[in-house]
């Protein structure tokens, strides 16, 4: 991926892609080519052209020796064509991340102050804010950050929009004016959206979408109705289902649910997938699962093992509904791909005494009763 992928994360950090910590440089510090061909990039080039591990990868090499599917297999997947011979890159990334603040409309359970701006008062309250001001920005200065990376975005093939919420970030839609005014509408757009708004301010989403060649809508959410309202927090299952009805007759968009998999879901995750197609939500293919790692008393490692047996015998029977109804083998595979990352290993017991007890204050701050165990 560090020859094709460019991801802007928090304060400005450009790091080797959204799950390893592996920092590059900073927008806000440094200029595009310091950040593309310096010294750390250059460095994590010639550690894989040697076929070393990193161990700040271990996200994905755990996936994978789980026999699921990592980013980095899916970026490479997504564009074959790009096969890292030298060190030294010469051409501009290809595959663009960013991410331009913690802006967000929800307080999803599994998430934190630093990803979503709408967690601020909650995370006061718990003591987990990170300082005194709900939005944290990552790009200081939106037109610096164009004029040092106007002309690589200009080749992009893709560019990736995720959280915070990106349809109620200002800056998401300054880049969208800047792509259509510069003639860059034959690329991808790709999002992951809590999609529970297509107007923001001035701005109008599906106007902006009908100018691009492809649009990828990723749709996060967790579980159906009332257990996706408590994982979710903000979300609202009959407008998800209202916006999904409104970008039915856009032949460039094309939507799929994306649920993040953890303790609090995994369970659900059938009934999600056969609500979706019940309800004409999404074609059989369109479902992709991310599988979440941290924190880990939220990761279904942690499960008890009767627990996981339990699911385990649930996922049996489901298996046996899509062969009645011919779901495609990927789709079979990716549920799989979950209970063998729930087997792959048993975290201390500690975290799952530890999610009993997140569950219970979550329960007590917000007025719910999530009701799982």
């Amino acid at each position: 991926m560090p020859w094709i992928h460019y991801h802007v994360s928090d304060n400005g950090k450009v790091k080797a892609c959204c799950i390893a910590n592996i920092p590059l440089g900073n927008v806000n510090e440094n200029s595009f080519e310091e950040i593309w061909n310096g010294e750390p990039i250059q460095e994590l080039r010639t550690k894989f052209l040697k076929g070393e591990i990193d161990k700040r990868c271990s996200g994905c090499y755990k996936l994978e020796e789980a026999g699921g599917k990592s980013i980095r297999q899916e970026t490479y997947e997504k564009f074959p064509e790009v096969i890292p011979t030298e060190i030294t890159v010469k051409e501009k990334p290809i595959y663009f991340d960013i991410r331009f603040s913690n802006v967000c409309n929800f307080r999803c359970r599994t998430c934190w102050h630093g990803a979503s701006s709408k967690w601020f008062q909650d995370a006061k309250k718990l003591g987990r804010n990170l300082g005194e001001k709900a939005i944290i920005n990552n790009i200081n200065d939106f037109n610096q950050f164009i004029s040092e990376t106007g002309e690589a975005l200009k080749g992009a093939k893709e560019i990736y929009f995720a959280g915070g919420e990106p349809l109620v970030t200002e800056e998401h839609y300054l880049l969208l004016d800047w792509l259509i005014e510069n003639g860059i509408t034959d690329l991808q757009l790709r999002y992951n959206t809590n999609f529970s708004i297509l107007k923001f301010k001035e701005y109008d989403i599906l106007e902006y979408w009908k100018q691009f060649e492809k649009v990828e809508v990723l749709g996060s959410v967790d579980a159906t109705e009332k257990l996706g309202e408590i994982i979710r927090k903000e979300f609202n299952w009959e407008l998800f289902l209202a916006n999904r009805e409104k970008i039915r007759s856009f032949e460039n968009i094309n939507f799929k649910l994306a649920p993040t998999i953890s303790i609090l879901n995994l369970a659900h995750l059938p009934q999600l997938y056969k609500t979706g197609i019940e309800k004409n939500i999404i074609n059989t293919e369109d479902f992709y699962i991310n599988i979440l790692e941290r924190p880990f008393y939220y990761n279904i490692k942690a499960f008890p093992i009767e627990k996981k047996r339990q699911i385990e015998e649930e996922f049996a029977v489901f298996y046996e509904w899509c062969n009645v109804n011919t779901i495609q083998s990927s789709v079979i595979e990716s549920f799989k791909e979950c209970i063998a990352f729930m087997n792959q290993e048993q975290l201390p017991e500690k975290y799952w005494t530890q999610f009993l007890k997140e569950t219970s204050v979550m329960n007590e701050l917000r007025g719910e009763n999530i009701g799982l165990f």
